[in-house]
This record gives C-alpha cells, sequence and structure tokens, in this order.
C-alpha cells in the first residue's frame, strides 16, 4: 500500500487532479489518497467547485508519493515559502514525486528539479522554463520520467502519466485495466506530444 499526498491549493486545476486520483483510487488496495493544504476544509478550484482538504502540510506525515496537480493558483504559490519547504521536504521522503500541468513549476521552484528532466503545460511552457533555468526543460514531451520524478503536459497528459506510474510501479497488466476501466485511451508514448508543435515548441 503506498499513501499518496495529493497538494491542494486555491485554484488548483479540477482534472489535473481528479482525472488522476480516480485512476490511482480504482487500486484500492495499493493506494490511499490524502488531499492536503496549508488547512483542512474547503479548498476552491480554479473552476469554481471546491474539494476538502483532509490534512494540513504542518501534521508531519510521511507520503510514498506525492501529488502535485497544476492550474492558476501555482502563479500565487510560487512566493509562498511554507507550502515550497513543505513540497522540498515531502519530495525528499517520497519515492516518487508527480506533478501535472503547471504543478512542475512549484516542484522547481521548491528546488527538486534541479537538474533533472521535467516538462510542463505546452501553453505555459516558456513563462515556466524562464523562471526555473535549473531545469531541463522538454519541450515535446507527454510526461518526463526522471528517476522518482514524473511531470506531466497539461490537464489531461495526467492521465496519461498516471497510468505510466501505475505501470512503473505495477506492471502494465494493471495499468491497461485501470484504462479499461474508465473506458480511457492511454497514450502511451510519452514522447508524442501534439501540443508542443501548435505552441511553437517543436
Amino acid at each position: 500500500m503506498r499513501k499518496i499526498g495529493a497538494l491542494i491549493f486555491p485554484g488548483f486545476e479540477l482534472l489535473d487532479l481528479f482525472g488522476p486520483l480516480d485512476m490511482f483510487g480504482m487500486l484500492d488496495k495499493l493506494f490511499q489518497i490524502d488531499l492536503v493544504a496549508e488547512s483542512t476544509g474547503a479548498v476552491p478550484s480554479n473552476r469554481g467547485p471546491s474539494a476538502h482538504a483532509d490534512r494540513k502540510i504542518d501534521e508531519g506525515v510521511a507520503y510514498d508519493i506525492l501529488f502535485v496537480p497544476g492550474g492558476s493558483g501555482t502563479r500565487r504559490e510560487v512566493d509562498n515559502a511554507r507550502l515550497l519547504d513543505w513540497i522540498k521536504d515531502t519530495s525528499g521522503a517520497a519515492e516518487y514525486t508527480l506533478s501535472v500541468c503547471t504543478g512542475s513549476l512549484l516542484l522547481a521552484k521548491a528546488g527538486v528539479l534541479d537538474g533533472r528532466r521535467a516538462t510542463t503545460n505546452k501553453a505555459a511552457f516558456t513563462e515556466v522554463a524562464e523562471q526555473c533555468p535549473n531545469v531541463t526543460w522538454v519541450k515535446q514531451a507527454r510526461w518526463v520520467e526522471d528517476g522518482p520524478f514524473l511531470t506531466s503536459s497539461g490537464v489531461s497528459a495526467g492521465m496519461d502519466m498516471t497510468l505510466g506510474a501505475i505501470a512503473l510501479m505495477h506492471g502494465t497488466e494493471t495499468a491497461e485495466k485501470v484504462a479499461r476501466w474508465c473506458e480511457y485511451t492511454w497514450h502511451r508514448d510519452r514522447d508524442d506530444d501534439p501540443f508542443a508543435a501548435l505552441y511553437g515548441l517543436a
């Protein structure tokens, strides 16, 4: 059983979070999920609906997997030293660290991606890369794996990355089962990124 700490903050992207977590949640004998925020209770997404945080970041809970979504709120949280310190400490103790979309901006600002390969939402790629020059940003990638770090492109790419993570941890057959249960077409080639060209990155 791996314990997932999924960070939420005001302005998180709904599909970044709930698409991947639903996939992990289908394997409830393998993964247990906490929603973690600075305060427990309702945390508004960037689309209006809120999610309920189960735990606060200062509770000292150790997680096997740190999961960080993106969303417009990441632009504010880059200046939140308390949150970035928690990301750095939690990632350092975790077996895997995953991000979706501009969640990689928070990982980079926390310093955990320094010297590593990563990607992000292609619409925000230049903005993110300019802020975090110590990361090797991959322009054309659906998702990137660099050791224990998996970072995905925008929004729906997080579900492809999550299936890739499940395959990494529990085998391709398990990931295929989850995709079938979701009636989801898994884009398995992490280098197949049509959106990079749309934004002039390839």
